[in-house]
C-alpha cells in the first residue's frame, strides 16, 4: 500500500550543525543553512526546533530488480540483476532531469524499512539479484537510510550500488564507502558554467573528487550525458577525458545521448557528435559505451590488449566470454570485470 509519511516517521540527519537560529547541514557542497520548520534545496532535510532531520527515511517511490547494465554498471557482475530503490528529493536542480517527478516532486510513497529492503533483497537471490541498488533519484541525499540499509545487506553477504551525481562532502563519503560495492558517477560536464546554469551549484569539482576519493576502495564507473550545445563540443569531450584518465585509463565512461526532458527543451544530441565522443574518449580510455542510443558496438567491452570482444551487449542481452577470475580469454590479460 502506498502512504504519506508521517513526522513520527522521520529520523534525525547526520552530518549537521547548529548555527545560530539555524542549521547548516553539512552533507554536502550546497552548505545550506535551514531555518526552523524548512528544509535545505533538496527538501528532504529539515529543520524541527533545532535538529536536523531526514524526512524521506525509509520512503520508497520506486522498486524495481534491474539489470545491473541499467544503472549503468558493465564492469560489476555482468549480465546479473539488483534489487534498486529510490526515495525523492535531490540536491540538485537539472533542467534536463527524466527522473523529475520524483527528484523534484512529492509522490506517494511506500514505508520501507531497511530490514525489510534487506530481506526482499534476500528472498530476489533466486531471480539472480545480487544486492541493492540506490538509484532513480540522489541517493545522497538519502544517506540515512543507504548506510542503515547497506550494513545490513553487507552483513548479509549483499552488494551495495549508487548511482549518483557525486555532490557529497568528503567526511561523509568516507563513512558509507566501506559499505559501498559499486557506484556510478554523473560527470555532467567538467566546466562550472554547466553546473550553475543547468544544475542549480555551483561547481561540479566534487563529483570529480569523489570519483578520484573512491576509485581505488570500490568498482566505479562515470556516466557523462551529452546535451546538445551544452557540453558535446569536442573540446569539452576532451577536457573530459583528460580527467579520467588522470584518475586511470581504465576508468569505464558511458557517454549518454540526452533527450528532451523536464525543463530543457533543445533537440536530442545529434548522433554524429556522440559517435565522435565515443571516438575521442577511445584514444586513451579503455573503456567507453554509449547509452540511450544504439550504435554498433556501443555495448561491447574489449580487451585492451587484444581487441577481442569479452562481453557483447545487445540492449540489456549480456553475452560474457570472461573467464572465472574476469580474464580475457584470448590473451589472459585483465579486463577490470568483476565477475
Amino acid at each position: 500500500m502506498w502512504i504519506d509519511m508521517a513526522e513520527s516517521d522521520y529520523v534525525e540527519s547526520a552530518w549537521w550543525e547548529t548555527e545560530g537560529d539555524r542549521i547548516h547541514c553539512l552533507l554536502c557542497p550546497q552548505d545550506c543553512r535551514i531555518a526552523d520548520g524548512r528544509t535545505g534545496m533538496c527538501r528532504v532535510r529539515k529543520n524541527e526546533g533545532g535538529t536536523l532531520h531526514s524526512i524521506n527515511y525509509a520512503e520508497v517511490t520506486s522498486a524495481a530488480m534491474d539489470p545491473i547494465e541499467k544503472k549503468p554498471l558493465y564492469h560489476f557482475y555482468p549480465g546479473s540483476m539488483i534489487l534498486s530503490l529510490g526515495t525523492f528529493g535531490c540536491n540538485l536542480t537539472c533542467r534536463f532531469c527524466q527522473n523529475y517527478t520524483i527528484s523534484q516532486g512529492h509522490p506517494p510513497t511506500q514505508r520501507l524499512e531497511p530490514e525489510e529492503a534487506v530481506r526482499s533483497a534476500l528472498d530476489a537471490r533466486a531471480r539472480g539479484n545480487i544486492g541493492l541498488a540506490y538509484t532513480y533519484n540522489e541517493p545522497i541525499v538519502w544517506y540515512e537510510y543507504v548506510r542503515d540499509t547497506a550494513k545490513l545487506a553487507h552483513d548479509e553477504g549483499l552488494k551495495n550500488v549508487l548511482v549518483t551525481n557525486g555532490i557529497i562532502q568528503e567526511e561523509p563519503l568516507d563513512e558509507l564507502l566501506p559499505l559501498i560495492d559499486a557506484m556510478n558517477v554523473d560527470i555532467k560536464a567538467m566546466d562550472d558554467e554547466f553546473y550553475r546554469k543547468l544544475c542549480g551549484i555551483r561547481s561540479g569539482a566534487q563529483a570529480r573528487r569523489t570519483v578520484e576519493r573512491a576509485f581505488n576502495r570500490c568498482s566505479v564507473e562515470i556516466t557523462n550525458l551529452l546535451v546538445t550545445d551544452e557540453n558535446d563540443g569536442e573540446e569539452q569531450v576532451r577536457e573530459l577525458v583528460d580527467w579520467a584518465v588522470s584518475v586511470s585509463p581504465d576508468l569505464p565512461l558511458h557517454i549518454s545521448r540526452y533527450r528532451p526532458a523536464y525543463k530543457h527543451t533543445a533537440p536530442p544530441t545529434p548522433v554524429d557528435r556522440l559517435a565522435r565522443a565515443a571516438e575521442v574518449a577511445r584514444e586513451k580510455l579503455n573503456y567507453v559505451y554509449t547509452g540511450n542510443i544504439t550504435l554498433e558496438g556501443g555495448g561491447d567491452t574489449i580487451c585492451p590488449e587484444c581487441g577481442e570482444v569479452v562481453v557483447h551487449r545487445s540492449g540489456y542481452a549480456v553475452s560474457s566470454r570472461l573467464t572465472d577470475s574476469g580474464d580475457c580469454p584470448n590473451c589472459g590479460s585483465s579486463v577490470n570485470v568483476t565477475v
